[in-house]
């Protein structure tokens, strides 16, 4: 076999063995499961996983709820009682006693219950010298609340009623957060759904039975009871049975993919058609579920470019909207006019308020973080997402990439008075004890090939050559050169030209031998996997090119260019020289995107623009990677790329929007145009401001219409 085979199955833990690295402890379990650090039930807090600037600290989707609809119940006979809306509309306000206050009562109960979280994010902002959107709100409904008593109380002589705009401002913003709060909610829904996967009891086998456990009491070396329909409890190693799984929550792909004795298999994915008995390999803080849960989170938390722009613009506009209102302010006054004056500087503060450009980047990134997870694609670094979009050439490691990493066998050679039939039975018999890979593949080969294979008695292993045993009574052996040296066999001419061709593109080659003479040959290479054609002919589609790395043969590794269509070969290089081809590559100009198996690859993976690890349940943890392929599937890196140019496509047209408006809106409220009658207050500032957030949001939300099922991808 060739050895970056070998190494590869030789480093490579099993999977679901996610181990928790120093630097990310975590053991908040959920039925035994990991969550993340600071994880609540679904995952980091409502804010915390999107926001980073600590207008929604200690807020929640249920609070701008509450506070929403009981402002808004309040706001009613605000806006009834208002003398300005009344004469707007037409219509006499009933008088009784007490009547006019109202208002200011309802107004002053508003202001302080549901303006809190502005005030409170406003003083968090000036403290912290980050001035941003919830200072720019506080300011606003402060001007509003300050002038409306001055006015209220007959202190001099302004007309600053400003009740109804005030209440409609805060009640507009409470909705506007309360829409941003379930948009995020919503983006982490795959910390959620990865949570409910699991089920709350597991059955264990006992000697007398099976006994009913919580899962968070099953311990590494129990075997589980998992009937047909039933999540698998912990990940774990197949010991008896055979079952279609469905193993879309960790690998994306719709298909049931068949699973049976040895076999790994992963918590959360389902048995569909029949039971198995499963030994658990992992639990708690080690399953490959909860290293997906922290990948999720780490994402989420994540800083960007994109995110660091978004800040800054909303910083700036802060800057912007208070000298734009100081401006109005001094303007309108010289003007002669302190009721318009001051009316005009709050819609400027208002209609200014950064709401839609803050929210912009970091929720397209909330959803495409989630819509790549469900897709099989684990973004541990935002950064990876966004360069993604640029890569000119996606590097495979081949063995466990393109390839499955495990032998097959790829062909069948006889003697002229032998069947290829005859000869695969022969070998699948002497083979049938042994537990070596090629001995599995051939088993395997004359099982699918519903041949009938002879039992065999006296089976020994010859170390270093092959195994023997006798069938139907004749000695007969598989090896390979060693086995014919040994012997002192011939090869038969007839052969010798077909296997030539065979080593020539670097398979492995065994000889069947019986009764001291040998009757066929035996082809085993590393066998391609059918996905690997339809990612590298799609990647080209996208016109990103192809290369392929590898420590095999010059020859074994032009076979699998070949075979898949790929553009450049690396061949024969040392797993510790890797990242020496990578910078080759980007000597070139060319931005280079590494996928590999995460184990010898890490220092590519590192260099690359983008690293992706392919497996995530053999290594969740990897650290030298910035996106992580659950499965095994190398069409999930078409996933990212589709995904990584519609979110910045997402991007910039939020960024566009958000800015946009805020050039067109605050010349307006300004009051540029007051000398043609176009005005606007600032509750009407409020409701463009919310309409805008709206916008942002639904626009973000388009995300989830993109297919990312490696199936469906082409």
């Amino acid at each position: 076999m060739n050895h970056d085979a070998e190494e590869h199955r030789h480093h490579s833990p099993h999977p679901g063995q996610a181990p928790v690295t120093e630097a990310n402890p975590t053991d908040h379990s959920t039925h035994g499961q990991a969550m993340p650090t600071g994880q609540a039930h679904s995952g980091l807090d409502d804010e915390h996983a999107v926001h980073q600037h600590g207008e929604h600290a200690g807020h929640s989707t249920a609070m701008f709820k509450n506070k929403f609809w009981l402002s808004l119940a309040l706001s009613v006979p605000v806006v009834f009682f208002s003398p300005m809306f009344s004469h707007l509309l037409g219509y006499t306000i009933p008088e009784f006693p007490g009547s006019a206050w109202i208002p200011p009562v309802l107004g002053t109960v508003i202001y302080f219950y549901g303006g809190t979280p502005f005030l409170k994010g406003g003083w968090t902002e000036l403290r912290s010298r980050q001035p941003g959107m919830m200072l720019l709100i506080a300011m606003a409904i402060s001007v509003a609340f300050v002038a409306s008593w001055i006015t209220t109380l007959g202190i001099g002589n302004f007309n600053l009623d400003f009740w109804w705009e005030l209440a409609l401002l805060v009640v507009i913003m409470l909705l506007g957060h309360w829409i941003e709060m379930r948009a995020l909610g919503s983006a982490r829904g795959a910390l959620d759904a990865l949570a409910e996967l699991l089920p709350d009891e597991a059955e264990r086998v006992t000697d007398s039975g099976t006994e009913t456990i919580l899962i968070s009491d099953l311990a590494v070396g129990d075997v589980v009871l998992v009937r047909s329909g039933a999540r698998l409890p912990a990940d774990g190693e197949i010991a008896e049975g055979q079952a279609e799984l469905d193993e879309s929550m960790i690998t994306g792909e719709s298909k049931t993919v068949p699973r049976g004795p040895g076999d790994n298999v992963v918590a959360g994915t389902v048995a569909t058609d029949s039971s198995l008995r499963v030994r658990v390999t992992a639990v708690g803080a080690n399953t490959a579920l909860a290293g997906i849960q922290r990948l999720v989170a780490e994402a989420q938390a994540s800083s960007s470019k994109a995110q660091a722009l978004a800040d800054k613009a909303a910083a700036f506009l802060f800057y912007f909207a208070l000298g734009a209102g100081i401006i109005t302010f001094i303007a309108w006054l010289l003007l002669g006019s302190p009721n318009d004056a001051v009316i005009r500087m709050v819609t400027v503060l208002v209609i200014a308020c950064p709401h839609a450009l803050g929210l912009a980047i970091p929720l397209v990134i909330a959803i495409s973080t989630e819509q790549a997870a469900r897709a099989g694609v684990l973004i541990k670094n935002r950064m990876a997402l966004e360069r993604m979009r640029t890569v000119d050439v996606v590097l495979f490691d081949k063995t466990g990439t393109l390839t499955k990493g495990q032998p097959a066998l790829t062909a069948v050679a006889a003697i002229s008075n032998e069947s290829d039939g005859d000869v695969l039975a022969l070998a699948a018999a002497v083979e049938a004890d042994s537990e070596h890979p090629s001995a599995r593949a051939i088993v395997a080969a004359a099982r699918d090939r519903r041949l009938t294979v002879p039992a065999a008695t006296g089976f020994r292993s010859l170390t270093g050559r092959g195994v023997t045993a006798l069938v139907d009574g004749t000695e007969a052996a598989v090896g390979g050169p060693n086995l014919i040296e040994a012997e002192g066999l011939q090869m038969p001419q007839e052969l010798q030209e077909e296997t030539r061709v065979w080593v020539g593109r670097g398979a492995s080659v065994l000889h069947v031998i019986r009764a001291g003479q040998v009757i066929g040959a035996l082809s085993l290479e590393d066998e391609v996997r059918e996905e690997s054609r339809q990612a590298v002919s799609a990647l080209q589609n996208r016109g990103i090119s192809v290369a392929m790395i590898t420590g095999d043969a010059q020859q074994v590794a032009d076979a699998v260019a070949q075979e898949l269509g790929i553009d450049e070969v690396f061949a024969q290089v040392l797993p510790q020289d890797k990242d020496k081809k990578v910078g080759e590559l980007q000597s070139r100009g060319q931005k280079v995107a590494m996928v590999g198996d995460g184990v010898n690859d890490s220092p590519a993976l590192a260099r690359a623009e983008v690293g992706i690890a392919i497996g995530a349940g053999t290594d969740v943890a990897m650290e030298s990677a910035g996106v992580v392929l659950a499965g095994n599937d190398p069409r999930a890196v078409l996933s990212m790329v589709d995904l990584s140019r519609a979110s910045y496509r997402k991007m910039i047209q939020n960024l566009i929007w958000a800015t946009g408006y805020n050039v067109i809106a605050v010349p307006l409220a300004a009051g540029v145009l007051a000398f043609a009658g176009v005005t606007i207050s600032p509750a009407v500032a409020a409701i463009l401001m919310s309409v805008s957030t709206i916008v942002v949001a639904l626009n973000a939300q388009l995300l989830r219409r993109i297919k990312l099922d490696p199936a469906d991808i082409r």
